[in-house]
């Protein structure tokens, strides 16, 4: 970013667009500035989630990776350029990395979650549920138009990362998960 914002108000918005890193407007419900909407409320969460977790927590650091690979993946949905990508495999292997050693800390998984268990972790599942809805978003965004592929791949994998930082975070609060009970049909 050559520029700092210096105005924050541009007024340039007010009829509805907005304008994308290459310089060209859209419309403010476009696929791309939904996704990309969708995206900044995800790393709005984990911004909170953070809040939670002390300095020496290990999920911090990964955690903060993760915004920036969210910014990097924003940045990539903005540039409206195919050709750029700045989420690759290794990036999304990463975060299979962190999935395996974390999922292989916990006890087998034998019933469905509600989510809770302690504040970070609800952090956490909302971090998650949000998520989801940033990759269907992307989805749709690569249904319209051509898009690096492993964007919708990292929220996928992310998705399944934060459900398994949620089920961390709650037994380390000392909380046991909280199962589904379906009611009984009488």
């Amino acid at each position: 970013m050559a520029n700092r914002l210096t105005k924050i108000y541009t007024r340039t918005g007010d009829k509805g667009t907005t304008g994308l890193a290459d310089g060209s407007r859209v419309s403010k419900t476009s696929e791309r500035i939904e996704t990309l909407g969708d995206i900044d409320e995800l790393n709005s969460v984990l911004g909170i989630l953070l809040t939670e977790l002390t300095a020496e927590d290990p999920l911090q650091p990964v955690f903060f990776q993760i915004q920036n690979d969210l910014f990097d993946l924003g940045g990539e949905i903005a540039m409206a350029n195919p050709d750029y990508q700045a989420i690759t495999p290794d990036i999304v292997t990463e975060l299979e990395n962190h999935l395996d050693t974390l999922n292989e800390q916990l006890p087998p998984l034998t019933e469905f979650i509600l989510p809770g268990g302690s504040r970070a972790a609800a952090y956490c599942h909302q971090s998650r549920s949000i998520c989801r809805r940033a990759e269907r978003q992307m989805i749709r965004l690569c249904d319209t138009e051509k898009q690096n592929p492993m964007g919708a791949m990292y929220l996928n994998r992310l998705s399944d990362l934060l459900f398994v930082c949620a089920r961390t975070l709650a037994r380390r609060a000392g909380s046991t998960e909280i199962y589904w009970k379906p009611r009984k049909k009488s």
